[in-house]
């Protein structure tokens, strides 16, 4: 008997879904002293380095997504509402909107850039550096899962994954591996996810 067709014997475990792991927004614009920095950013790129050093072999794919703001439109605001317009932010080409240092030594798959001419949340609306969409990469690398980490919870990183679950990828979003804008909104996004079927679970 063939090893996959042993695999697929009632009560036998199936192979294991190919995962990638998306590294979502983790810049220095986001952190403490940035433009939108969140509390707690840094401890999250330096624990998000940790774990994707430690876990690389455990993925297919490590996917780094970044904003990358040229002109954005109505996304910036001179009079901010911290909803649906911020002060500008994930500048293209500023030391702001590079990966974060804690990720110097990542070197992902690929790396996805987003926003450059409009509001830009999920992972899935950027494109690397070939021009491919996030889904496209993801299709052609036979991704079937994936683990979403990185900044913020409450906004890109529940837009990434709830974007992720759409496409029909089993998500995870690992809650020590993300910070959100407040404790509040960090709230209502796992309600959300949660809701949406979004799997949240700690790294450990």
């Amino acid at each position: 008997m063939s090893t996959d067709a042993a695999q697929s014997l009632p009560g036998q475990p199936g192979p294991a879904p190919r995962r990638a792991l998306l590294v979502v927004d983790v810049q220095p614009t986001f952190c403490e002293g940035g433009a939108l920095g969140v509390d707690g950013g840094d401890a999250v790129a330096h624990a998000v380095a940790g774990f994707a050093a430690a876990h690389r072999a455990d993925y297919a794919l490590v996917v780094t997504t970044q904003d990358w703001h040229v002109d954005p439109g109505e996304h910036f605001g001179d009079t901010p509402d911290y909803v649906d317009t911020w002060p500008p932010h994930g500048v293209a080409g500023t030391a702001e909107a590079e990966l974060h240092p804690a990720l110097a030594d990542l070197a992902p798959d690929v790396s996805v850039k987003k926003g450059e001419y409009q509001a830009a949340y999920s992972g899935f609306e950027g494109v690397d550096s070939e021009g491919r969409l996030l889904a496209d990469v993801l299709r052609e690398a036979r991704v079937e899962a994936v683990d979403v980490v990185g900044i913020a919870e409450s906004h890109c990183v529940k837009a990434t994954a709830l974007d992720a679950l759409q496409l029909g990828l089993a998500t995870r979003v690992f809650t020590d591996l993300t910070v959100p804008v407040s404790p509040e909104q960090g709230f209502q996004a796992r309600v959300d996810m949660a809701a949406a079927g979004v799997e949240l679970v700690a790294s450990a």
